[in-house]
C-alpha cells in the first residue's frame, strides 16, 4: 500500500521576501507607526498555533504590514479581516494575498483605518491575532475588546514588558491599570517570548505573547466607565493607600474610606493588591452612597 504523501506547508515570507516587497512599494519601517515586520516563517507558525485559531473562525488582525502573519492566519482560519492605517501598505496587501494565497483571496477583507477608531467591520471577528505596535498596544487591545464583543479569544504580540503588565495579577510588581482594565473583559496570560532577530528591523527589546479568553465582566450595578475611573484614580498615586489615592475621586478621604469599607476593601491597602471585582465593588459603593444621600434629602 502506498503511503500518503504528507502535505507541504504553504510558503510563508522569509527575510528576502519582506525586503523585496518593501522595496517594491518604497516602504521603510518607521518608528512612528511602530513597524517591525516578522521575517521568520517558523515564528508565524508558532503565533498561529499558540492563538488556537479554528478553521471556522474569522480573525481580526491589526497592523498586518506586508502580510507575514496574514498568510499564516489565512491558512488556519475561515476568513481574516485586517485593519491597516498605512495607505501604501493597505493598498499592497490585497495584491499580495492574491499572489501568495489565491484560493483565499475572497476570505480576506482589508480595512484602511486607525484601529483605535474602528467600531464596525465588514465581518464579525471571533478571534484577535496581531503583532501590535509597542506604543499603542494597550489602548488598541482595550478598544477592540470594548467594541467587538464577538471576540472570544486571541493572541497579541507586544513589547515583553507590556505583555507582563497585561497578564499580571494582583500583588505583582507589574500589576497596574492595563492589568485591571484587561481583566474587565478577559482572562489574560503570558504565552511566550519572541526574540529580536525574527524582525526587520530588529527591535532593541524582546516581544511577548499574551493570550486571552473572553469572560463576563464582574457582576455590578456600576458601569465600566465608573469602574475604570476608580482604577485610574487608584494607580495615579501608586504609593498612597486607597483611602488617600481615592480621596479626589470620592470627594474627600472620609468619603473614600466609607466607600472602601462598604466594598469590603481595607482602606490602608494599595491599588496593586486588589482585583477587578474589588474595584467594581468600590465604584458600586460610591453610586449607592450618592443614591442614599439623594433619598435622605427633604
Amino acid at each position: 500500500m502506498t503511503e500518503p504523501i504528507p502535505a507541504v506547508p504553504a510558503p510563508l515570507f522569509g527575510a528576502s521576501d519582506i525586503r523585496r516587497l518593501a522595496e517594491e512599494i518604497g516602504i521603510r519601517p518607521t518608528k512612528t507607526l511602530g513597524q517591525n515586520f516578522v521575517i521568520d516563517g517558523n515564528t508565524i507558525r508558532r503565533i498561529v498555533t499558540a492563538a488556537g485559531v479554528g478553521p471556522d473562525e474569522t480573525v481580526l488582525e491589526v497592523g498586518p504590514g506586508l502580510g507575514s502573519l496574514t498568510l499564516g492566519l489565512l491558512d488556519a482560519a475561515a476568513a481574516v479581516v485586517a485593519v491597516e492605517i498605512d495607505p501604501v501598505l493597505a493598498a499592497k496587501l490585497p495584491e499580495t494575498v492574491k499572489e501568495w494565497r489565491p484560493a483565499a483571496a475572497n476570505a480576506f477583507h482589508l480595512v484602511h483605518d486607525d484601529a483605535m477608531k474602528v467600531t464596525e467591520l465588514p465581518v464579525e471577528p471571533t478571534a484577535l491575532v496581531a503583532n501590535l505596535p509597542y506604543n499603542v498596544a494597550v489602548p488598541v487591545v482595550l478598544h477592540l475588546l470594548q467594541h467587538f464583543p464577538s471576540l472570544q479569544h486571541g493572541l497579541v504580540m507586544v513589547q515583553d514588558e507590556v505583555a507582563d503588565r497585561l497578564a499580571a495579577g494582583p500583588g505583582s510588581k507589574t500589576y497596574g491599570v492595563p492589568s485591571v482594565k484587561a481583566a474587565w473583559y478577559s482572562q489574560m496570560r503570558k504565552a511566550g517570548v519572541i526574540g529580536m532577530n525574527v524582525f526587520w528591523p530588529a527591535p532593541k527589546i524582546h516581544s511577548g505573547l499574551v493570550a486571552f479568553t473572553r469572560r463576563e465582566p464582574p457582576a455590578t450595578t456600576a458601569t465600566r466607565e465608573q469602574v475604570f475611573a476608580v482604577v485610574d484614580a487608584a494607580f495615579a498615586q501608586r504609593r498612597k493607600t486607597l483611602r488617600a489615592a481615592l480621596a479626589g475621586w470620592a470627594g474627600g478621604a472620609p468619603e473614600a474610606e466609607r466607600c472602601l469599607v462598604a466594598a469590603g476593601v481595607d482602606p490602608t491597602a494599595r491599588g496593586e493588591v486588589i482585583d477587578i471585582q474589588a474595584f467594581a465593588r468600590i465604584a458600586e459603593a460610591k453610586e449607592s452612597t450618592i443614591a442614599e444621600a439623594k433619598e435622605s434629602r427633604p
